[in-house]
């Protein structure tokens, strides 16, 4: 194999080494050798740095020429090719050529992507982010005996002792993209069901949701119970937090539970209602609601303080209690959130 890459290196002719190069990965495939050995064959027909990154795991595996685990700090890729399966992304393969790219290496590494995606797909347990929704829908089902649960993150990828947190999301964005974000190097699945994406994640980053993406974290480590407190916790999202875990929610969770006819029929959350007609009062109660003060509300507003004082001397008319006082504070944040809940 080493002694046909060397040949293949020296040849002259673009065509007939254009053939040679497919040939060469076709036999590699038939094979079925596995990623670095696919890396060490590439670096050897390359002559250069080659490497191989699955998103999946977040490792890098980087050969040099001589076959050998490259020992050099990287350095920029002279040419890259992303690894699809399943029309995902799940990786990219690269070339670190210090001098220009050779005419060749274009289809060198569109060959390589395909042979490591037939590793990764042969190999892999979780092969790709998306997932089968039926499976993901037996995971945090209430229904689901746990004997079939377990079977079911047996055959998503997950270890049995591995704990699984549940994400619920809204977002145009592509939910692969999203879980790939979130939950970088570790394993994680998705799945669209009806109008709300579900993601089974074994750790996931709040500062690595994309801009957009409205999201609940359950708390608890039965994924059926996790899954319930995911969509609850992403009722409570809003455009200033569009994040939110269940266990931040902490007593605002019971709010939840209330019966809608209930919480219409609550006279501060029917006046919210009335309040809502006009998006200017709405943003400046939820302002003074999310900060707790005068002069921090009107930061965020980009207004004078005395500005955002007249507006909630106005709203605390409308809503028939004092704004300022500390109960009528609290009042407003309760009334503001069961509305939202009901805007749902």
């Amino acid at each position: 194999m080493e002694a046909l890459a060397v040949r293949l290196s020296h040849l002259d002719s673009q065509a007939e080494g254009a053939i040679r190069v497919v040939m060469f990965y076709d036999t590699l495939m038939r094979r079925r050798v596995d990623l670095p050995a696919l890396a060490r064959a590439s670096a050897v027909l390359a002559e250069c740095v080659t490497g191989i990154r699955l998103h999946s795991t977040g490792r890098a595996i980087r050969v040099s020429p001589d076959g050998r685990e490259a020992s050099t700090p990287p350095s920029p890729a002279s040419t890259t090719a992303s690894i699809t399966l399943d029309e995902e992304e799940i990786g990219t393969v690269w070339l670190e050529r210090s001098s220009a790219p050779g005419s060749l290496d274009e289809l060198m590494l569109d060959r390589l992507a395909l042979a490591a995606a037939a590793v990764v797909e042969r190999y892999g347990p979780a092969r790709t982010t998306m997932a089968d929704p039926a499976l993901v829908e037996l995971v945090i089902s209430s229904d689901s005996d746990e004997a079939a649960r377990a079977r079911a993150l047996r055959l998503l990828g997950f270890a049995a002792d591995l704990p699984v947190r549940v994400i619920a999301v809204r977002s145009q964005l592509p939910l692969d993209k999203i879980g790939c974000l979130v939950c970088p190097g570790r394993p994680v699945k998705a799945a669209p069901l009806a109008d709300v994406g579900v993601i089974l994640a074994t750790r996931e980053d709040l500062a690595r949701f994309p801009a957009g993406v409205r999201a609940g974290i359950g708390a608890a480590e039965s994924p059926d119970r996790s899954w319930r407190e995911a969509r609850t916790a992403l009722r409570f999202t809003t455009p200033r937090e569009p994040v939110i875990r269940y266990a931040d929610l902490g007593a605002l969770a019971l709010l939840a539970e209330i019966p809608q006819d209930t919480a219409r029929e609550n006279t501060d959350v029917a006046a919210i209602v009335r309040l809502a007609d006009n998006p200017e009062d709405l943003e400046t109660l939820d302002a003074y609601c999310a900060t707790g003060s005068l002069r921090r509300a009107a930061d965020l507003l980009h207004l004078h303080h005395s500005s955002v004082s007249r507006r909630l001397e106005q709203i605390g008319k409308t809503l028939g209690f004092e704004l300022t006082q500390p109960t009528g504070l609290v009042r407003a944040g309760l009334a503001l959130t069961t509305w939202r809940l009901l805007d749902d």
